[in-house]
């Protein structure tokens, strides 16, 4: 299958990678990073998430940042919804786009959310339904796709499943998530194929962690499957409080510098994002994971 010639990048980076910082991150900090992506022409950037601040205190100022970001014409900015109540406070702060997300594990899914994977999905309907009748668009994610730290490996065809429930039930792209990063290249692609015969490719993301280094080796094998949306996070910030040792999401610096150099168009200019990706490490006190990004910045030093 020939390479897609032009991919789109959602940016978690503001959302899923600072949400695990233990230092609470200034909410000017937040805007000023959501606000320097857009200008590097990152158009889909995951903002922040509607859950209780006694769950993720990271993201109590959720309003704030939403309400203080200087919104680009060409950019939106998704934010995750768990239920009901984080859905109504989303469109108040006013989010035209809205994230769900379930488990392949049920022991993730037990552990993480407190309920089975039919229970939870079950939950979201509600919200479905509401961003329906508003025109408000809703994107899926699905964790532990490839393996879970409870159960081990998970079973392709048990990820498609729910990838196709929340298909089915009005999501508009599902995001395959490899949560603890033990996916490689042959389990990625039959990840994917599994989940393409319920989902179509085309409405099929991928979110791969970086763990065991095969993030960028995991997107080119999806590429190779004709998946053209993948979730990045700039600097690789990240990771996940339920999975030791699961390091961040594949760093944006690294996919972008992957797709440009396969001449694969994605509308952000990878030197803006490198010293993006340079700043935020630097203003939260932690290492750039971004190699391209690193070696990016060391040459203009």
């Amino acid at each position: 299958m020939p390479l897609p010639t032009q991919v789109k990048i959602v940016e978690v980076g503001p959302r899923d990678g600072l949400q695990n910082e233990k230092l609470v991150v200034p909410t000017k900090t937040k805007i000023a990073l959501i606000n320097r992506l857009a200008d590097a022409g990152v158009r889909v950037i995951e903002a922040t998430s509607f859950v209780s601040p006694k769950w993720v205190p990271q993201m109590g100022d959720n309003t704030a940042v939403m309400q203080g970001i200087t919104k680009h014409a060409a950019a939106v900015y998704p934010v995750l919804t768990p239920n009901l109540q984080g859905f109504d406070s989303a469109v108040e702060a006013g989010a035209t786009e809205v994230a769900i997300f379930g488990a392949a594990s049920e022991s993730f899914s037990k552990k993480n959310i407190n309920c089975s994977i039919a229970e939870s999905l079950k939950r979201f309907e509600p919200v479905v339904s509401a961003a329906s009748a508003l025109e408000i668009k809703v994107r899926g994610y699905v964790s532990c796709v490839v393996g879970c730290p409870y159960e081990g490996a998970i079973a392709p065809e048990q990820a498609a499943a729910v990838a196709k429930t929340l298909y089915d039930m009005g999501c508009y792209e599902v995001s395959l998530g490899d949560t603890i990063g033990v996916g490689n290249p042959a389990s990625i692609q039959r990840l994917i194929d599994a989940c393409a015969r319920v989902v179509p490719i085309n409405k099929l993301a991928g979110h791969y962690h970086d763990t065991y280094g095969m993030a960028i080796a995991n997107i080119y094998a999806s590429l190779q499957m004709g998946m053209a949306v993948f979730d990045a996070s700039v600097a690789g910030l990240g990771g996940c409080p339920y999975a030791k040792g699961a390091s961040g999401n594949v760093a944006t610096e690294d996919v972008v510098y992957l797709l440009d150099g396969l001449g694969i168009t994605s509308g952000i200019d990878l030197a803006k994002l490198a010293a993006i990706g340079d700043w935020i490490s630097s203003a939260i006190n932690r290492p750039n994971g971004a190699k391209a990004g690193r070696a990016l910045c060391a040459r203009t030093e």
